[in-house]
This record gives structure tokens, C-alpha cells and sequence, in this order.
């Protein structure tokens, strides 16, 4: 698989960028706004969604060793403009900090600052100690590769995707991200507004698709979501559902969403905030696979400054497919491998000095 960066002003002129050098059958893989407002679009051309998230991941170990330097806190697309922009000025690289050697109690103190549930914390540990790895990053990433399974979203490959999740957890702005990705990819695209009633969620759902030159439905119950989603499916489209949001853990809400998720075709991503405290963010994703819930992404990740929620919710079984650090469409959505996730723990342990992200 070829990976590569392009940037452009907007999203039309990336998508030609992307097909005039790759051809059609590219992939987006992530996107996101530069400091100078730039839009930077990564994209692959191959179709494998598993090769291309085991190339995304090798590709962030082989930039951290060629720069001599550890990976920042940041999106793989942003190091790689900035250390483009670096060695065009001649300016040195960052001195690499000095490797921590794994201490299971500094280990567990890293984790405690996050607010990081105590059994989860002392599992996390107790791998990392028997991986038998001397580097502290690399044990906690062992530890977290046992317990965090990862997914990312293909743009040009996905057909019907239905958001579930409490309310204000981010659902319409993941969905017009997920929009902005299939539209890169040349879909067309047919926003669902599942959630009528939601104060200002049509407003909003029908302003983004006006952006993104995408269709929009709106629906006032199941029947009729159901056969909406019927009927846009035959167009071949790329259909995305925001649906009112729930509290998962309410067993009479849970069984009525669950009838949801078994409309033909449906895939069914869970969304919740990493503004959360960390053992409600537990449960609220249990519950949402116990409801037929298939990948997750997190959002609000750059307001965290404690990530204990974003580690538990990444650690409860249902794959991870992105994490999200803006609430604008261009801010995109962003993969989280268990060895960045690592990175961001032990780089960020000292919450009072800001957001790590």
C-alpha cells in the first residue's frame, strides 16, 4: 500500500489532487485543517481496510525513528507537515526526551492522574509488567493492543452507517465528518435525520449537507426511517443516520433502539464524549454494544486533559474506529492505535499543564 499526504484549500481541490495522482480507486483515511487553514487529506490506494490500518500504525513508528524523535501529541498528518516545514527551514529537530524504563508503581500513577477505574488501571499494569518490555511506552502499549480493538471507518467502502449515543455526545457532527470522508472519496451522500424533534438538530444536520452538497431526509419515526433507509440504500449512496439521542443504560430505551439496528444493512457506531467521567463512559459503551452497537468513536478529544474516559471506552470490546479533536467538519476524523494512545498518556500526566491533544 502507497499512503500520501496532499494539501489543497478545500476539499474539492483535494479529492482532484487525490484522484489526478492515485486514479479512482483511492481511499481517504483522514483529513484535517493546517495552522495556515490549509485542508491536508492523507489517502491510500489500496482497498484493504485491515492493510491500511497496519500500514497507518507502521507508519508512525517509521516517522518517529527517521526524525529522531518521540511522536507528539498530535495527528499523524499534522507531524508530518510540520517536520516537512522544519527540514525546509533547516531547523534541528526536537531532542527526543529521555526514554522512561517501565515501573509498574509509576505506571499505575500515570494512570491514577487520568482518572483511569482502578481494575482497569491494575489489568493495564499487570500486562504491561509481563510483557517483559524495559520501555514504559512500549509495555503500556502491549498492554493496551490486548484490550483495545481498533476499526477505523472506509470511507469509499461504507453504505449505511446509523449513529447511536447519549444526547450532546457529538452524533451530527460526527455524521457530517463521516459525510465530508465519503464525499472525498467520490460517493454521494444522504444524510438521515433520525431525531425530528432534537432542538436545532435538523437546523444543523440540514446546514452541513448544504456544505457538503449532500441530500437530506428527514424522518419522524421507525417505519419511516426504515423505509427511508430502504429506499436511499437503492440509490447506492452513502447513507448516514443521526438518530436522537438515549441513555443505553435505561433497559426500556436500550430494547426500543435495538429494533434500530436490525434494519437491513444498517451498520450501528456508537458515539460518545471523552468529557465524561471515566465509569460512565464504561457503562454507557457496554450498554451500547449490548444494543447492537458494531465500532465506536470518541469525540471531544482535544478538551480532555484527563483521558481516563477515552482509555475506558477504548477498553470495553467494541472496536475503536476514530477519536475526534474539533467540532468542524474539516477537523476530520482521526485513527488512535494502542501505541499512540500509550504515548498520549505518559506524554500528557500532568492534566494541570492543559490538554495533551
Amino acid at each position: 500500500m502507497r499512503l500520501k499526504t496532499f494539501s489543497a484549500k478545500n476539499m474539492n481541490e483535494a479529492l482532484a489532487a487525490v484522484r489526478g495522482e492515485m486514479g479512482p480507486d483511492a481511499i481517504i483515511i483522514s483529513s484535517h485543517r493546517g495552522k495556515n487553514g490549509g485542508l491536508f487529506v492523507r489517502a491510500a490506494i489500496e482497498d484493504s481496510a485491515a492493510e491500511a490500518k497496519a500500514e497507518s500504525a507502521a507508519a508512525v513508528l517509521r516517522e518517529a525513528e527517521t526524525q529522531n524523535e518521540t511522536v507528539p501529541a498530535q495527528s499523524v498528518e499534522q507531524q508530518f507537515q510540520d517536520n516537512l516545514v522544519r527540514r525546509i527551514r533547516g531547523e534541528a529537530a526536537p531532542v527526543r526526551p529521555k526514554q522512561l524504563s517501565f515501573n509498574r508503581a509509576e505506571l499505575l500513577k500515570v494512570l491514577h492522574t487520568h482518572r483511569t477505574p482502578e481494575g482497569l488501571a491494575h489489568v493495564l499494569a499487570e500486562h504491561a509488567e509481563k510483557s517483559r518490555l524495559a520501555d514504559m511506552t512500549l509495555a503500556l502499549a502491549s498492554a493496551l493492543d490486548l484490550r483495545m480493538p481498533t476499526s477505523p471507518l472506509f470511507a469509499a467502502a461504507q453504505n449505511t452507517v446509523m449513529l447511536a449515543g447519549p444526547h450532546g455526545a457529538g452524533k451530527t457532527a460526527v455524521a457530517a465528518k463521516i459525510a465530508a470522508h465519503a464525499r472525498l472519496a467520490g460517493r454521494d451522500v444522504t444524510l438521515i435525520a433520525g431525531d425530528a424533534e432534537g432542538a436545532g438538530a435538523v437546523a444543523r444536520l440540514e446546514t452541513f449537507a448544504n456544505h457538503l452538497n449532500a441530500k437530506i431526509v428527514i424522518t419522524e419515526s421507525a417505519e419511516a426511517l426504515s423505509n427511508a433507509i430502504a429506499a436511499e440504500r437503492a440509490t447506492k449512496a452513502t447513507v448516514i443516520v443521526d438518530t436522537a439521542g438515549f441513555d443505553p443504560r435505561d433497559g426500556k430505551a436500550r430494547t426500543a433502539f435495538s429494533a434500530l439496528t436490525k434494519i437491513e444493512g444498517v451498520e450501528t457506531v456508537a458515539v460518545v464524549t471523552a468529557m465524561s467521567d471515566a465509569e460512565e463512559i464504561s457503562e454507557t459503551v457496554t450498554a451500547l454494544k449490548t444494543a447492537g452497537a458494531q465500532r465506536l468513536i470518541v469525540t471531544c478529544a482535544d478538551l480532555a486533559r484527563r483521558l481516563g474516559a477515552l482509555l475506558s471506552a477504548s477498553t470495553r470490546g467494541l472496536p475503536l474506529a476514530h477519536i475526534t479533536r474539533s467540532p468542524f467538519i474539516a477537523g476530520g476524523l482521526e485513527t488512535l492505535t494502542p501505541l499512540s494512545l500509550a504515548r498520549l498518556l505518559l506524554q500528557s500526566n500532568n492534566p494541570d499543564r492543559g490538554s495533551p491533544l
